[in-house]
């Protein structure tokens, strides 16, 4: 059964009812976190991949810069309303949290963080 609940702030009301072409606030936030979102994805290859000790600390650094400014445009969204979360119910979470523990016996390691 699918919850009807969403967590959400309520809309400022600022944008159009009728979209039309021109880019409004929520238009040019919603594109800059996805520009964020994709600049973080790369940086983090990037990161993973440099063999440079300082240039692997300077990527890292900008990686977590990146993630910060990731979250306060998710945070000013989801303030202004424009940016909608979904409860899960408590039997659906115990299930996937089981499939998870189950993973553990495929690790090659010790997978003692999912405890």
């Amino acid at each position: 059964m699918q919850q009807q609940n969403k967590i959400q702030n309520p809309q400022s009301g600022l944008s159009p009812q009728v979209k039309g072409p021109q880019m409004n606030d929520r238009d040019m936030v919603n594109e800059t976190l996805a520009g964020l979102k994709y600049i973080t994805d790369n940086l983090n290859v990037f990161t993973r991949e440099a063999s440079h000790q300082a240039l692997h600390r300077d990527v890292a650094n900008m990686l977590l810069e990146t993630h910060g400014q990731t979250r306060e445009v998710f945070n000013l969204m989801f303030r202004k309303g424009w940016y909608t979360l979904e409860p899960e119910d408590a039997p659906k979470l115990q299930q996937t949290h089981q499939q998870f523990i189950n993973y553990q016996t495929q690790f090659p390691y010790n997978p003692g963080f999912m405890q």
